[in-house]
C-alpha cells in the first residue's frame, strides 16, 4: 500500500472500503467520511437525482436522515450503518480483502470495467440520456462489439470452455 492514506480508503468502480480500526500509524489521522451541502443536489447525475438518491432510490427517507450528519465525521463503523462505504474491514483481513477486489477487477476486460462503471453512472429512473448513454451506448455499441468480448480469444468466444479469455488491456 503506497501512502497512509490507501491504508485506510480503498475506492473501486462499484464500491467503497473502510478500514475499521485503523492502524496505530495512522490512528491521528483517521479517515473518516464527512458529507457535505454538496452531496444534496449541487450535482445531479443525468437521472435528475444526487448520487446519493440514488444510491438509496429505495428508502428516500435515509437521505432525508443524511442530511443531519452534514460536518460530522463518520468513522468506519458510522459510515457502515449509514450505508456510505460497500464494507469496513478490519487490520487483520484489510491487506486480504483489498487484495482480492483488485484480483477481481483484474479479471475483467477493459471494455467490462467501462461497462460496469457506465451502468453505475447512468443508474436510477431512466431517462433518454440515461438510455442513450447507459444502455444503448455502452452495453450494445461498446461492450458487445469489441474485440475483448468477441474477438477469437474474447471472453463471449470461450465463455463455457474453460479457457481463460486474453484481453487487449490497451483498448478502452
Amino acid at each position: 500500500m503506497p501512502s497512509n492514506g490507501m491504508k485506510a480508503v480503498a475506492v473501486l468502480n462499484d464500491s467503497v472500503v473502510l478500514k475499521a480500526n485503523p492502524l496505530e500509524e495512522i490512528a491521528a489521522s483517521t479517515v473518516a467520511v464527512k458529507l457535505t451541502p454538496m452531496n444534496f443536489g449541487a450535482y445531479p447525475m443525468s437521472n435528475g437525482l444526487t448520487r446519493l438518491a440514488t444510491r438509496f432510490l429505495g428508502d428516500p427517507g435515509h437521505v432525508d436522515d443524511l442530511k443531519g450528519r452534514i460536518g460530522h465525521d463518520m468513522e468506519a463503523e458510522a459510515a457502515g450503518d449509514a450505508g456510505l462505504v460497500t464494507f469496513t474491514p478490519d487490520d487483520i483481513d484489510w491487506d486480504d480483502e483489498v487484495r482480492l477486489a483488485l484480483e477481481e477487477r483484474a479479471a475483467f476486460s477493459p471494455d467490462a470495467l467501462t461497462g460496469m462503471e457506465a451502468s453505475l453512472r447512468f443508474a436510477g429512473p431512466e431517462t433518454l440520456e440515461t438510455k442513450i448513454f447507459g444502455r444503448l451506448s455502452a452495453w450494445q455499441n461498446w461492450i458487445f462489439q469489441r474485440p475483448n468480448a468477441v474477438g477469437s480469444k474474447g471472453a463471449l468466444h470461450v465463455y463455457g470452455t474453460g479457457q481463460r479469455s486474453e484481453f487487449d488491456r490497451r483498448r478502452v
